[in-house]
């Protein structure tokens, strides 16, 4: 009998990069792998990377000499990188790290398993970093099974044509392209009947879904078509751009009942000036107009936002511009960044103009701001009854199970695990820095 093979996997970054996880097991479960959560055990360890943030790129580094150890002690052992960072430094990342046996990009994904079976028959290293062409591209969108899951995401479109200047996404992930609507349907109606209750569509910017070709109806239109889905309870999308952002999405957020009272829309600044050199497409009035909008069709709806503190060129107008555009919004969360240059991108030329102290003050001071406004926001729900989509058994205590709000805030409380799937109505009775503690309602 052949002996069993385990894998561990350990994921960085995004949710695009999460999808690409997903389809890492489902390959390796394929040819004979199986899951486990401890890297000691495992004979193939594989690192899924983030180079968005120079100090995601450099705890990739720091996790994989962690592992050098267990290769000295086990030859055998086959260790890979996959993702952004893979991608960016491909043949580099062979050389400068001995230990490593395979490296695969993010067009590439596909092409582990064949890639694991190299090095296990012939101990060759290999690297696979091209970028595949559009129709290969397409034909390689991830479509995969329920496995039973609640929640799931579904991948819309690839790429980025932004070029933000700040911003190696393009140059990692590739050009824009969107994948058919009919395709896309048919996945999530095959995830719904499987039990699947909410869908998040996913993308670099699916507000332009559809606008590059590769699917003639527009993300607004696909929208509609996904609310439609008989079995699916709700659905949320990610991740937007602010330019692109139509009157018909807007609309969405009116008409569709399982379209969750949630964006996460990332503003990078609020001076307008930054805006121009970020190349972010819009400025300051334009951004807080669509605000304005979106608020107008769903009053109840929530924004969170990505904000970058200490880009080349800020002074201090700009970062109080960037407080003032905050405190008007009322963000619900906000995921703040100190800024640093990448590799390739525009703003890696412009050299930087502020010190360290100068921009780890001002990203206090703008954490600070946040903070107090998600008390406010999140502390307002503590007395409301709220249905909850029961997603699991809850990590913060025993007996308990968890679940989200329309605007993804995860809600722990005291219940039987029967209630998984399902949408309860739960009292929310204390409010934490990132969940909530509630009651179910009988």
């Amino acid at each position: 009998m052949t002996a069993e093979k385990y894998f561990y996997l350990e994921t960085f970054g995004c949710q695009m990069n999460v999808v690409d996880s997903e389809r890492i097991v489902d390959m390796l479960l394929e040819i004979g792998y199986r899951q486990i959560e401890s890297p000691e055990q495992a004979g193939l360890i594989l690192v899924n990377t983030c180079s968005v943030r120079d100090k995601a790129e450099r705890k990739v580094y720091g996790h994989l000499g962690r592992f050098k150890p267990l290769k000295e002690a086990r030859p055998d052992l086959i260790l890979g990188v996959g993702g952004c960072v893979a991608q960016q430094e491909g043949e580099k990342l062979l050389s400068g790290l001995p230990y490593l046996d395979l490296v695969f990009g993010t067009h590439n994904v596909h092409r582990l398993p064949e890639m694991v079976q190299q090095v296990e028959q012939s101990r060759k290293r290999c690297v696979a970093t091209e970028f595949q062409d559009r129709d290969t591209r397409l034909m390689l969108f991830p479509n995969r099974s329920g496995r039973n899951t609640v929640t799931r995401f579904v991948t819309v479109m690839q790429g980025c044509d932004n070029f933000c200047s700040y911003c190696i996404v393009p140059h990692v992930r590739g050009r824009e392209i969107s994948r058919p609507a009919g395709e896309i349907v048919a996945e999530v109606e095959a995830l719904a009947d499987q039990g699947m209750k909410e869908v998040t569509l996913l993308g670099q910017n699916v507000n332009s879904y559809g606008l590059k070709g590769g699917g003639a109806e527009s993300f607004s239109d696909l929208l509609r078509r996904v609310h439609d889905i008989e079995n699916l309870e709700r659905l949320r999308f990610t991740t937007s751009h602010p330019k692109d952002i139509s009157d018909e999405l807007i609309d969405c957020f009116r008409d569709l009942d399982k379209l969750c009272k949630h964006i996460h829309l990332p503003v990078q600044s609020g001076s307008s000036r930054t805006l121009k050199a970020m190349n972010r497409g819009y400025d300051r009035e334009q951004y807080l107009d669509k605000v304005r909008r979106l608020r107008e069709a769903c009053p109840e709806i929530r924004l969170a936002t990505d904000i970058i503190v200490g880009f080349p060129g800020e002074t201090e107008e700009d970062f109080e511009q960037t407080l003032s555009l905050v405190e008007e919004v009322g963000y619900a969360d906000a995921f703040l960044f100190l800024y640093s240059p990448r590799p390739g991108t525009a703003a890696a030329e412009f050299g930087e103009t502020n010190t360290a102290g100068e921009k780890q003050a001002r990203f206090d001071r703008l954490l600070k701001l946040q903070h107090n406004l998600s008390e406010q926001s999140w502390s307002a729900d503590v007395g409301r009854e709220l249905p909850i989509l029961v997603e699991g058994e809850s990590k913060a205590g025993q007996g308990q199970i968890f679940g989200r709000t329309t605007w993804n805030r995860i809600v722990n409380f005291d219940a039987d695990s029967s209630l998984v799937g399902k949408i309860a109505k739960v009292r929310i009775t204390r409010n934490f820095r990132n969940s909530q503690l509630g009651e179910l309602i009988a």
